[in-house]
Protein backbone atom coordinates (compact mmCIF):
# COMPACT_ATOMS: atom_id res chain seq x y z
CA UNK A 1 0.00 0.00 0.00
CA UNK A 2 1.36 3.51 -0.65
CA UNK A 3 2.03 5.87 2.43
CA UNK A 4 -0.45 8.79 2.34
CA UNK A 5 2.23 12.03 2.62
CA UNK A 6 -0.39 13.98 4.07
CA UNK A 7 -0.03 11.89 7.57
CA UNK A 8 3.68 13.48 7.64
CA UNK A 9 4.66 16.50 9.54
CA UNK A 10 8.14 18.07 8.67
CA UNK A 11 10.49 16.00 10.94
CA UNK A 12 8.70 12.94 9.75
CA UNK A 13 8.84 13.51 5.82
CA UNK A 14 12.89 13.92 6.93
CA UNK A 15 12.39 10.31 7.88
CA UNK A 16 10.94 9.38 4.44
CA UNK A 17 13.25 10.82 2.33
CA UNK A 18 16.37 9.22 4.09
CA UNK A 19 14.76 6.40 3.91
CA UNK A 20 14.69 6.46 0.15
CA UNK A 21 18.18 8.06 -0.22
CA UNK A 22 17.18 11.56 -0.53
CA UNK A 23 18.63 14.84 1.07
CA UNK A 24 16.62 16.47 3.95
CA UNK A 25 15.86 19.65 1.60
CA UNK A 26 13.18 17.67 -0.15
CA UNK A 27 11.13 17.76 2.52
CA UNK A 28 10.49 21.14 2.52
CA UNK A 29 9.83 21.04 -0.78
CA UNK A 30 7.60 18.80 -0.94
CA UNK A 31 5.43 20.51 1.99
CA UNK A 32 5.32 23.89 -0.07
CA UNK A 33 3.94 21.94 -3.26
CA UNK A 34 1.56 20.10 -0.75
CA UNK A 35 -0.04 22.53 1.58
CA UNK A 36 0.96 25.84 -0.39
CA UNK A 37 0.06 25.14 -3.92
CA UNK A 38 -2.64 22.40 -2.97
CA UNK A 39 -0.57 19.71 -5.32
CA UNK A 40 -0.84 16.00 -5.20
CA UNK A 41 0.25 15.21 -8.74
CA UNK A 42 4.05 14.85 -8.43
CA UNK A 43 4.61 14.98 -12.35
CA UNK A 44 4.02 18.91 -11.96
CA UNK A 45 6.60 19.53 -8.95
CA UNK A 46 8.87 20.93 -11.10
CA UNK A 47 11.53 21.78 -8.92
CA UNK A 48 12.12 18.03 -8.09
CA UNK A 49 14.47 15.88 -10.46
CA UNK A 50 12.18 13.90 -13.02
CA UNK A 51 13.60 10.54 -10.95
CA UNK A 52 12.64 11.22 -7.58
CA UNK A 53 9.39 12.40 -9.41
CA UNK A 54 9.35 9.05 -10.22
CA UNK A 55 9.90 7.63 -7.24
CA UNK A 56 7.46 9.24 -5.35
CA UNK A 57 5.03 8.05 -7.84
CA UNK A 58 5.86 4.85 -7.27
CA UNK A 59 5.62 4.66 -3.73
CA UNK A 60 3.89 7.34 -2.14
CA UNK A 61 0.05 9.24 -2.75
CA UNK A 62 -0.99 12.46 -1.41
CA UNK A 63 -4.46 11.67 -0.58
CA UNK A 64 -7.20 14.20 1.13
CA UNK A 65 -10.84 12.37 1.84
CA UNK A 66 -13.40 12.88 -0.75
CA UNK A 67 -15.93 16.00 -0.46
CA UNK A 68 -19.80 14.33 0.22
CA UNK A 69 -21.27 18.05 -0.63
CA UNK A 70 -20.80 21.55 -0.16
CA UNK A 71 -22.99 23.68 1.14
CA UNK A 72 -23.29 27.58 1.53
CA UNK A 73 -25.10 29.64 4.14
CA UNK A 74 -27.22 32.99 3.53
CA UNK A 75 -24.31 34.47 5.66
CA UNK A 76 -22.01 33.01 3.85
CA UNK A 77 -21.00 29.86 6.02
CA UNK A 78 -19.72 27.13 4.11
CA UNK A 79 -19.64 23.61 5.04
CA UNK A 80 -18.15 20.74 3.66
CA UNK A 81 -19.20 17.38 4.43
CA UNK A 82 -16.06 14.92 4.47
CA UNK A 83 -15.88 10.81 3.73
CA UNK A 84 -13.56 9.14 5.97
CA UNK A 85 -14.43 5.51 5.19
CA UNK A 86 -16.62 2.83 6.49
CA UNK A 87 -19.93 4.66 6.51
CA UNK A 88 -18.28 7.71 8.87
CA UNK A 89 -18.42 11.16 7.73
CA UNK A 90 -17.76 14.28 9.62
CA UNK A 91 -17.80 17.98 8.47
CA UNK A 92 -15.57 21.19 8.27
CA UNK A 93 -17.06 24.85 8.65
CA UNK A 94 -15.84 27.88 7.24
CA UNK A 95 -16.82 31.02 8.97
CA UNK A 96 -15.79 34.30 7.43
CA UNK A 97 -15.95 37.58 9.05
CA UNK A 98 -14.75 41.15 8.34
CA UNK A 99 -11.44 40.78 9.33
CA UNK A 100 -10.60 37.32 9.34
CA UNK A 101 -11.74 33.74 8.60
CA UNK A 102 -11.89 30.99 10.34
CA UNK A 103 -12.02 26.86 9.92
CA UNK A 104 -13.37 24.57 12.09
CA UNK A 105 -11.78 20.89 11.73
CA UNK A 106 -13.41 17.49 12.94
CA UNK A 107 -10.83 15.34 14.97
CA UNK A 108 -12.76 11.87 15.29
CA UNK A 109 -15.72 10.13 13.66
CA UNK A 110 -18.30 10.52 17.10
CA UNK A 111 -17.19 11.21 20.43
CA UNK A 112 -17.07 8.47 23.62
CA UNK A 113 -17.07 11.72 26.14
CA UNK A 114 -20.93 11.86 26.29
CA UNK A 115 -21.51 15.31 27.04
CA UNK A 116 -25.24 15.61 27.82
CA UNK A 117 -26.35 18.76 25.70
CA UNK A 118 -23.47 17.24 22.62
CA UNK A 119 -25.47 15.63 20.28
CA UNK A 120 -22.25 14.27 18.62
CA UNK A 121 -21.54 12.12 22.31
CA UNK A 122 -24.92 11.10 23.00
CA UNK A 123 -24.69 9.01 19.47
CA UNK A 124 -21.44 7.22 19.43
CA UNK A 125 -18.13 7.26 18.73
CA UNK A 126 -16.33 5.33 16.05
CA UNK A 127 -12.81 6.03 15.53
CA UNK A 128 -9.96 8.83 15.75
CA UNK A 129 -9.08 10.53 12.49
CA UNK A 130 -5.28 10.00 10.56
CA UNK A 131 -3.78 13.27 10.16
CA UNK A 132 -4.25 13.06 6.44
CA UNK A 133 -8.27 12.79 7.58
CA UNK A 134 -7.81 16.10 9.71
CA UNK A 135 -5.22 18.01 7.83
CA UNK A 136 -7.38 17.52 4.76
CA UNK A 137 -10.10 19.17 5.91
CA UNK A 138 -7.92 22.13 6.22
CA UNK A 139 -6.29 20.78 2.56
CA UNK A 140 -9.35 20.92 0.92
CA UNK A 141 -11.18 24.27 2.47
CA UNK A 142 -8.23 26.30 1.06
CA UNK A 143 -8.34 25.02 -2.43
CA UNK A 144 -11.76 25.44 -2.59
CA UNK A 145 -12.13 29.11 -1.25
CA UNK A 146 -8.77 29.93 -3.04
CA UNK A 147 -10.43 28.60 -6.31
CA UNK A 148 -13.60 30.32 -5.96
CA UNK A 149 -11.35 33.34 -4.91
CA UNK A 150 -10.34 33.68 -8.32
CA UNK A 151 -6.86 32.92 -7.00
CA UNK A 152 -4.67 30.14 -6.45
CA UNK A 153 -3.59 28.60 -2.67
CA UNK A 154 -1.62 31.73 -1.44
CA UNK A 155 1.87 32.20 -1.31
CA UNK A 156 4.56 34.76 0.69
CA UNK A 157 3.06 36.30 3.30
CA UNK A 158 -0.88 34.31 2.92
CA UNK A 159 1.08 30.87 2.93
CA UNK A 160 -1.89 28.99 1.07
CA UNK A 161 -4.23 29.11 2.98
CA UNK A 162 -6.57 30.39 -0.19
CA UNK A 163 -6.10 33.50 -1.29
CA UNK A 164 -7.91 36.10 -3.37
CA UNK A 165 -5.83 37.81 -6.46
CA UNK A 166 -4.47 40.16 -4.26
CA UNK A 167 -2.92 37.35 -2.16
CA UNK A 168 -5.27 38.27 1.08
CA UNK A 169 -5.33 35.64 3.03
CA UNK A 170 -8.59 33.75 3.32
CA UNK A 171 -8.38 31.34 6.12
CA UNK A 172 -6.95 33.10 8.64
CA UNK A 173 -7.89 30.83 11.62
CA UNK A 174 -8.31 27.05 12.18
CA UNK A 175 -10.11 25.26 15.36
CA UNK A 176 -10.28 22.25 16.59
CA UNK A 177 -13.80 22.33 17.75
CA UNK A 178 -15.83 20.15 15.06
CA UNK A 179 -16.70 16.47 15.81
CA UNK A 180 -14.66 14.94 18.38
CA UNK A 181 -12.43 15.40 21.74
CA UNK A 182 -8.94 16.51 19.88
CA UNK A 183 -7.08 15.60 22.91
CA UNK A 184 -8.47 12.21 23.07
CA UNK A 185 -6.40 11.61 19.29
CA UNK A 186 -3.49 12.99 20.99
CA UNK A 187 -0.86 12.00 18.13
CA UNK A 188 -2.72 12.58 14.94
CA UNK A 189 -3.82 16.12 16.07
CA UNK A 190 -0.75 17.40 17.05
CA UNK A 191 1.09 16.19 13.91
CA UNK A 192 -1.62 18.22 11.99
CA UNK A 193 -1.66 21.15 14.08
CA UNK A 194 2.51 21.24 13.47
CA UNK A 195 1.94 21.28 9.75
CA UNK A 196 -0.63 24.22 10.30
CA UNK A 197 2.21 25.79 11.97
CA UNK A 198 5.12 25.13 9.43
CA UNK A 199 6.22 28.35 7.67
CA UNK A 200 6.18 25.49 4.67
CA UNK A 201 3.55 24.44 5.45
CA UNK A 202 0.19 26.23 6.48
CA UNK A 203 1.99 29.07 8.09
CA UNK A 204 0.10 29.84 10.78
CA UNK A 205 1.00 31.13 14.03
CA UNK A 206 0.32 29.53 17.83
CA UNK A 207 -2.13 32.54 18.36
CA UNK A 208 -4.31 31.03 15.58
CA UNK A 209 -5.17 27.49 15.85
CA UNK A 210 -6.90 26.99 18.84
CA UNK A 211 -7.48 23.72 20.11
CA UNK A 212 -10.73 23.36 22.59
CA UNK A 213 -11.25 20.39 25.03
CA UNK A 214 -13.62 18.99 27.49
CA UNK A 215 -10.71 18.93 30.10
CA UNK A 216 -8.22 15.64 29.99
CA UNK A 217 -5.84 16.97 32.12
CA UNK A 218 -2.82 15.01 31.48
CA UNK A 219 -3.14 15.59 27.63
CA UNK A 220 -3.53 19.28 28.55
CA UNK A 221 0.02 18.74 30.11
CA UNK A 222 1.21 17.00 27.20
CA UNK A 223 0.00 19.78 25.01
CA UNK A 224 1.98 22.48 26.58
CA UNK A 225 5.25 20.82 26.22
CA UNK A 226 4.51 19.42 22.33
CA UNK A 227 2.84 22.11 20.60
CA UNK A 228 1.03 25.14 22.28
CA UNK A 229 -1.31 26.81 20.75
CA UNK A 230 -4.56 28.48 22.11
CA UNK A 231 -6.06 26.83 24.73
CA UNK A 232 -10.10 27.01 24.72
CA UNK A 233 -11.67 24.48 27.69
CA UNK A 234 -14.94 23.78 27.31
CA UNK A 235 -16.28 24.53 31.03
CA UNK A 236 -20.03 24.79 31.05
CA UNK A 237 -21.02 24.24 34.75
CA UNK A 238 -19.36 26.25 37.69
CA UNK A 239 -19.14 23.57 40.28
CA UNK A 240 -18.45 19.93 40.66
CA UNK A 241 -21.67 18.25 40.63
CA UNK A 242 -23.11 20.31 37.69
CA UNK A 243 -20.42 19.37 35.78
CA UNK A 244 -20.37 16.10 36.20
CA UNK A 245 -23.52 15.76 34.97
CA UNK A 246 -23.39 17.78 31.75
CA UNK A 247 -19.72 16.60 31.07
CA UNK A 248 -19.11 13.39 32.30
CA UNK A 249 -14.93 13.53 31.70
CA UNK A 250 -15.21 15.91 35.13
CA UNK A 251 -15.80 12.88 37.31
CA UNK A 252 -12.03 11.96 36.30
CA UNK A 253 -10.71 15.12 36.15
CA UNK A 254 -12.41 17.90 38.40
CA UNK A 255 -12.57 21.16 38.16
CA UNK A 256 -9.77 21.97 40.57
CA UNK A 257 -7.23 19.54 38.41
CA UNK A 258 -8.97 20.92 35.28
CA UNK A 259 -7.96 24.99 36.30
CA UNK A 260 -4.94 24.26 37.62
CA UNK A 261 -3.69 22.29 34.23
CA UNK A 262 -5.09 25.81 32.93
CA UNK A 263 -2.64 27.49 34.73
CA UNK A 264 0.23 25.44 33.74
CA UNK A 265 -0.17 25.89 30.52
CA UNK A 266 -0.20 29.77 30.29
CA UNK A 267 3.55 29.02 30.87
CA UNK A 268 3.77 28.14 27.46
CA UNK A 269 0.66 29.56 26.01
CA UNK A 270 1.04 31.85 22.80
CA UNK A 271 -1.84 33.72 24.67
CA UNK A 272 -1.76 35.25 28.21
CA UNK A 273 -5.64 33.65 29.03
CA UNK A 274 -7.21 30.67 28.34
CA UNK A 275 -10.76 30.93 26.74
CA UNK A 276 -14.07 28.88 28.74
CA UNK A 277 -16.26 28.16 26.29
CA UNK A 278 -19.98 27.86 28.11
CA UNK A 279 -23.50 26.72 26.16
CA UNK A 280 -26.11 28.14 27.97
CA UNK A 281 -28.71 26.09 28.99
CA UNK A 282 -32.26 27.30 30.68
CA UNK A 283 -32.87 27.11 33.71
CA UNK A 284 -29.74 24.58 34.18
CA UNK A 285 -26.77 26.74 34.73
CA UNK A 286 -27.61 30.54 33.38
CA UNK A 287 -28.50 31.62 36.85
CA UNK A 288 -27.20 34.99 38.66
CA UNK A 289 -25.64 31.75 41.22
CA UNK A 290 -24.13 30.22 38.59
CA UNK A 291 -22.05 33.59 37.09
CA UNK A 292 -20.86 34.37 41.17
CA UNK A 293 -19.82 31.05 41.14
CA UNK A 294 -17.80 31.35 37.85
CA UNK A 295 -16.35 34.25 39.25
CA UNK A 296 -15.18 32.54 42.35
CA UNK A 297 -13.76 29.91 40.39
CA UNK A 298 -11.72 31.48 38.28
CA UNK A 299 -10.24 34.22 40.12
CA UNK A 300 -6.61 33.02 39.98
CA UNK A 301 -7.04 31.94 36.04
CA UNK A 302 -5.95 34.94 33.44
CA UNK A 303 -9.42 34.30 31.03
CA UNK A 304 -12.08 35.10 28.67
CA UNK A 305 -15.37 33.83 28.57
CA UNK A 306 -17.52 32.96 25.18
CA UNK A 307 -21.19 32.40 26.24
CA UNK A 308 -22.55 30.41 23.52
CA UNK A 309 -26.60 29.92 22.93
CA UNK A 310 -27.42 26.83 22.81
CA UNK A 311 -28.57 25.43 19.38
CA UNK A 312 -31.13 22.46 20.25
CA UNK A 313 -31.54 19.26 18.49
CA UNK A 314 -34.26 16.12 19.14
CA UNK A 315 -34.38 14.80 22.46
CA UNK A 316 -31.54 16.56 23.83
CA UNK A 317 -33.86 17.45 26.72
CA UNK A 318 -32.58 21.41 27.18
CA UNK A 319 -33.63 24.41 25.98
CA UNK A 320 -31.21 27.65 24.75
CA UNK A 321 -31.51 30.46 27.67
CA UNK A 322 -33.21 33.37 26.54
CA UNK A 323 -31.21 36.51 25.01
CA UNK A 324 -32.41 38.69 28.83
CA UNK A 325 -31.01 35.54 30.49
CA UNK A 326 -27.77 35.52 28.81
CA UNK A 327 -27.63 39.55 29.03
CA UNK A 328 -27.67 39.24 32.38
CA UNK A 329 -25.25 36.22 33.21
CA UNK A 330 -22.74 38.41 30.87
CA UNK A 331 -23.05 41.60 32.82
CA UNK A 332 -22.45 39.67 35.91
CA UNK A 333 -19.14 38.35 34.80
CA UNK A 334 -18.22 42.02 33.39
CA UNK A 335 -19.07 43.69 36.74
CA UNK A 336 -16.35 41.02 37.98
CA UNK A 337 -13.48 42.22 35.73
CA UNK A 338 -13.69 39.18 33.45
CA UNK A 339 -13.94 39.53 29.83
CA UNK A 340 -17.05 38.11 28.02
CA UNK A 341 -17.99 37.41 24.32
CA UNK A 342 -21.55 35.87 23.13
CA UNK A 343 -21.09 33.06 20.11
CA UNK A 344 -23.49 34.70 17.19
CA UNK A 345 -24.90 31.81 15.68
CA UNK A 346 -23.97 31.25 11.76
CA UNK A 347 -24.44 28.87 9.29
CA UNK A 348 -27.80 27.81 11.18
CA UNK A 349 -30.16 27.60 7.79
CA UNK A 350 -27.61 24.63 6.31
CA UNK A 351 -27.12 23.45 10.11
CA UNK A 352 -23.50 24.32 10.64
CA UNK A 353 -24.22 26.52 13.24
CA UNK A 354 -22.86 25.04 16.58
CA UNK A 355 -24.13 22.00 17.96
CA UNK A 356 -25.86 21.28 14.29
CA UNK A 357 -22.56 19.95 12.08
CA UNK A 358 -24.28 16.96 10.81
CA UNK A 359 -22.20 13.84 9.68
CA UNK A 360 -22.67 10.09 10.17
CA UNK A 361 -20.94 7.52 12.80
CA UNK A 362 -21.17 3.92 12.60
CA UNK A 363 -21.26 3.34 16.27
CA UNK A 364 -18.43 1.33 18.19
CA UNK A 365 -19.57 1.81 21.83
CA UNK A 366 -22.27 0.52 23.66
CA UNK A 367 -24.39 3.10 23.80
CA UNK A 368 -25.75 1.93 20.19
CA UNK A 369 -24.74 -0.08 17.09
CA UNK A 370 -26.69 1.73 14.27
CA UNK A 371 -25.68 3.99 12.04
CA UNK A 372 -27.11 7.31 12.98
CA UNK A 373 -26.80 11.08 12.05
CA UNK A 374 -24.46 13.19 14.66
CA UNK A 375 -24.72 16.60 15.00
CA UNK A 376 -21.66 17.91 16.66
CA UNK A 377 -21.10 21.24 19.35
Amino acid sequence: MSLNLLNLDAAQLVSFFADIGEKPFRAKQLLRWMHQFGEADFSKMSDLAKPLREKLAASAVIKAPQVVSDATAADGTRKWLIDVGNRNAVETVFIPETNRGTLCISSQAGCALDCKFCSTGKQGFNRNLSTAEIIGQLWIASRALARDAGGTPARGAAKALGATPKGERVISNVVMMGMGEPLANFDNVVTAMHLMLDDNGYGLSRRRVTLSTSGIVPAIDRLRDACPVALAVSLHAPNDALRDALVPINRKYPLAGLLAACRRYLDRAPRDFITFEYVMLEGVNDGAEHAQQLIDLVRDVPCKFNLIPFNPFPNSGFKRSSRDAIRRFAEILLAAGLVVTTRKTRGDDIDAACGQLAGKVEDRTRRTRRVVEIHSC
